[in-house]
């Protein structure tokens, strides 16, 4: 086929679009469907993805997560409620295994780290922060997490004891509130509760190119966490429990896994296990938090293409139907143009080409809808977002896959019809 040839088909196709609205619109909306939840899906889970190993490298590989239960018993058959009922884990634990453990090196306790983060909002005068995490940790936080003081200190053990209202501001929140500004002695109000600025940390590594999700936080004592936000810490359940972590590093000179069985040892006489008794905690690991995270996050990206699959589907069968019915209407001229001497490639190319255009409109606003989706959620609720070149690509190469597919059916009848039985159609 000629470039001149192809080109007039081109706009052959086009002009037709134009003049069935409503029916080019309802194909169009079932393609847009399929690749929204697609672009906008795979923008969160990637997100939250990159977001999640980013902070897992952080950690460093020789830290240690004591934590009340994890993925790991999850994916071990576990019951939920069943985990639900362990005991909570408490920072006289931390104490506990700081002592009793000559194997470990540093210890700290974290909330809002562990589970559904505690968000609430900055203000330094007229400037205000989206929401952002809230943690509560110790004075060991910057060396457990290999981060940087980039401005400042942090709270020391006096400022932890006595519930001193200090905060160490991550560089999203320093870059909001203080742009131009020395931060360091400013009073700033958090969660409607004022804070005095003793230092900023260095930045991390942002996931995805959009600068989201590992500057998003800020650090304050966690026992001016547990007095602002109502936490109850306690072994029993009950009470306003939060998401409550314990970090330890072993010395260099001991093996990981003997700091491990160290801090097992020390946490199954504080819960009274007998020998024949599970472990009523978890301890984590970098390697073991990747690798665990690695099967959830297969299985998700397994779901969403199953969901997002099932909803192209549907707009492809609704371009079939629309070509279909397409290809009946205009079987009139469809003879006409054979018998002014159109090849049967040339037809079939005009209804293809009709059929990937429709489904290449709907790839096109399904990619801006779904990273709008996507930066919606990310603006609303702080949550890290990823939008990687490769998820347009796909989105694109779904639709026009769906318009192929599912128009090539009515293509090929199309130009199959005999010109004089076309002719005599009614």
């Amino acid at each position: 086929m000629n470039r001149g040839l192809f080109v007039e088909i081109v706009w052959m196709s086009i002009d037709t679009v134009r003049k069935q609205k409503m029916r080019s619109s309802l194909t169009i909306l079932g393609v847009l469907i399929g690749v929204t939840s697609i672009v906008g899906m795979t923008s969160i889970v990637r997100g939250f993805d990159e977001s999640l190993r980013s902070t897992i490298q952080t950690i460093g590989p020789n830290t240690i997560f004591l934590i009340q239960f994890s993925g790991l018993s999850l994916s071990s058959g576990d019951d939920l409620f069943d985990l639900m009922q362990r005991p909570n884990l408490t920072p006289a634990d931390a104490k506990a295994i700081e002592r009793q453990a000559p194997s470990i090196a540093n210890i700290s306790i974290i909330l809002g780290e562990g589970g559904p983060p505690t968000q609430a909002q900055l203000q330094y005068k007229n400037r205000r922060t989206k929401q952002l995490n809230i943690l509560g940790s110790t004075e060991s936080f910057p060396d457990l997490y290999q981060i940087d003081i980039a401005n400042g200190r942090f709270f020391t053990t006096g400022e932890l004891n006595h519930r001193r209202s200090v905060v160490v501001l991550g560089q999203t929140p320093y870059q909001a509130l203080f742009p131009l500004t020395d931060p360091i002695g400013k009073t700033i109000r958090l969660g409607g509760k004022p804070y005095t600025v003793i230092g900023v940390l260095g930045p991390r590594p942002s996931p995805g190119g959009l600068g989201v999700g590992q500057d998003d936080f800020v650090v304050i004592p966690h026992t001016a966490y547990q007095k602002q936000f109502g936490i109850e810490i306690r072994r029993a359940m009950g009470g306003r429990i939060a998401s409550v972590m314990i970090a330890a590093v072993p010395h260099p000179t001991i093996d990981r896994n003997d700091a491990m069985r160290d801090m097992e040892t020390i946490m199954r006489i504080r819960h009274g296990l007998r020998v024949d008794e599970p472990n009523d905690f978890d301890l984590l690991t970098q390697e073991s938090a990747v690798r665990l995270w690695d099967q959830i996050s297969s299985a998700t990206y397994l779901a969403l293409v199953s969901i997002s699959s099932i909803a192209l589907l549907v707009g492809g069968i609704g371009v079939m139907a629309t070509m279909t019915i397409s290809v009946t209407e205009r079987i009139r001229e469809i003879g006409t143009r054979k018998a002014l001497g159109a090849r049967r490639r040339e037809i079939l190319w005009q209804f293809l080409l009709e059929a990937i255009m429709l489904t290449a409109i709907g790839g096109a606003l399904g990619i801006l809808c779904g990273s709008s989706l996507g930066l919606a959620v990310h603006y609303l609720t702080g949550f890290p977002i990823s939008l990687p070149w490769w998820s347009y690509a796909l989105g694109i190469g779904f639709s026009a896959s769906v318009g192929i597919v599912f128009g090539l059916f009515p293509a090929i009848r199309a130009s199959g019809l005999d010109p004089i039985e076309a002719l005599r159609h009614e």
